[in-house]
């Protein structure tokens, strides 16, 4: 156990700071989207007092030692998969059962059930040796599947993406061997027409959109609305953005964006702060992603070192999927971007999985002997 003298030298101050910076961000972003649509700044303060709440949720992950979780780890994950399963018991909003809404507070079970994923997953990978065969695969897969199932009935499908992605990478750090993986994801692809099959008709216009996005000066179609206004709010941002050179242009109607606060969060810090702004953005995940694979390499115990792995491809790949998604460059899927959108459950969900990586750097289990994987040719 690493005594807490050490914890001072070995804490990642990086990581705090840099949550911040983006809470920070989303917060100013959420102040912009509440000017442009004449609101009274609910959402802003609504979001202060959830970054508080966050702040703690990360201080009770960082805290006790992680290997503490890993016992507890599978029933994180049930306890997780059964409110998953709870949300259909109330009433949709949208259209959708995606919240748990009580004494007028909302919680969001698929924020939850990605962290608890990446516990169950950990802990089932740490040391096993079977999914370094193809048949091996199919337990790991069986675990991402049961909330994937589950998220797509809401339906959310872009939370649903997010799983898979975090479950490879996971498995090519626990040494899962290459032909494998490319097997999965050959298997994957065969069971795309199925999937298209299933999906309703706004999931499906949100990827036609992508072939049939307008450019400047020209009237967009229902479906291709949104990205559009998001696209052409990013533009209007410029370099410097409207906090710095002003509005562009006078027509209210220009500004309009629906889910501008969630969704749509990096767009609109674009067109507030301009490109430094959507720039800061993204130089901030990334430094994030780098300090957390450096910690998940110097961590040498197995549980660790696989849970800083999922923690950073949640960060990493839910970024990419958002902002790739503002400019056109994947469909639309309605996934909110970490520690910067508005909403509490997601903020924090994601905050507590920062405590993790905290809580890692802070114990890197030098005092365990060998190494945690055994590396075989792949």
């Amino acid at each position: 156990m690493s005594p807490p003298a050490l914890w001072p030298a070995r804490l990642p101050w990086s990581l705090p700071v840099i949550a911040a910076l983006l809470v920070f961000l989303g917060w100013l972003g959420i102040a912009r989207s509440e000017e442009l649509a004449g609101g009274d700044g609910r959402f802003a303060r609504q979001q202060a007092i959830w970054s508080i709440l966050a702040l703690v949720a990360m201080s009770f992950a960082a805290a006790p030692s992680y290997r503490l979780l890993c016992r507890w780890s599978y029933a994180l994950f049930a306890a997780a998969i059964a409110l998953l399963a709870l949300v259909y018991f109330f009433p949709a909003i949208h259209g959708a059962h995606r919240w748990i809404r009580v004494a007028g507070v909302s919680l969001q079970p698929s924020e939850f059930a990605k962290v608890t994923f990446v516990l169950a997953l950990a802990r089932y990978l740490m040391y096993r040796d079977n999914y370094r065969r193809f048949r091996g695969l199919a337990m790991p897969l069986a675990i991402a599947l049961g909330p994937v199932v589950l998220i797509l009935r809401e339906p959310d499908l872009g939370t649903a993406l997010i799983f898979l992605p975090v479950l490879f990478s996971m498995l090519y750090a626990a040494g899962a061997r290459h032909v494998d993986l490319a097997k999965l994801a050959l298997c994957g692809l065969a069971c795309v027409p199925a999937l298209w099959s299933q999906m309703s008709r706004e999931q499906r216009s949100r990827v036609t959109a992508l072939a049939e996005q307008t450019g400047p000066g020209q009237t967009p179609t229902d479906d291709g609305y949104h990205l559009h206004q998001a696209k052409q709010l990013l533009a209007m941002g410029g370099v410097w953005g409207s906090l710095a050179a002003g509005e562009p242009v006078d027509d209210p109607a220009a500004y309009r964006l629906p889910e501008d606060h969630t969704d749509f969060i990096f767009t609109v810090i674009g067109e507030r702060l301009g490109w430094l702004g959507s720039g800061a953005v993204l130089g901030l995940v990334v430094l994030l992603s780098r300090r957390g694979l450096a910690i998940a390499e110097s961590t040498q115990e197995p549980f660790g070192r696989l849970v800083a792995v999922g923690v950073v491809a949640l960060f990493a790949v839910q970024s990419l999927i958002n902002t790739a998604m503002t400019v056109g460059l994947l469909p639309i899927t309605g996934l909110s971007l970490p520690l910067v959108s508005y909403g509490g459950s997601g903020l924090v969900a994601h905050s507590a999985a920062l405590g993790l990586l905290i809580n890692i750097a802070l114990r890197p289990g030098y005092e365990l002997a060998g190494e945690p994987f055994r590396w075989e040719r792949r």
